[in-house]
């Protein structure tokens, strides 16, 4: 999901360069989205993830 994240990002920098105004927008956006959905699944991975030792 990180990676989709990052694709996205160069996307919306690209168009923004060409000057895609609307694309870049749309892209941004989506990098946003998809950056934070997957800040929220690492953490929830990471405390969910911590088992004690088994005995």
């Amino acid at each position: 999901m990180l990676g989709w994240a990052l694709t996205f990002l160069i996307i919306a920098l690209i168009a923004g360069a060409l000057g895609f105004g609307m694309v870049a927008g749309t892209a941004a956006t989506i990098a946003k989205v998809l950056f934070f959905v997957f800040l929220v699944l690492f953490i929830i991975g990471l405390v969910l993830g911590r088992r004690g030792p088994a005995v």
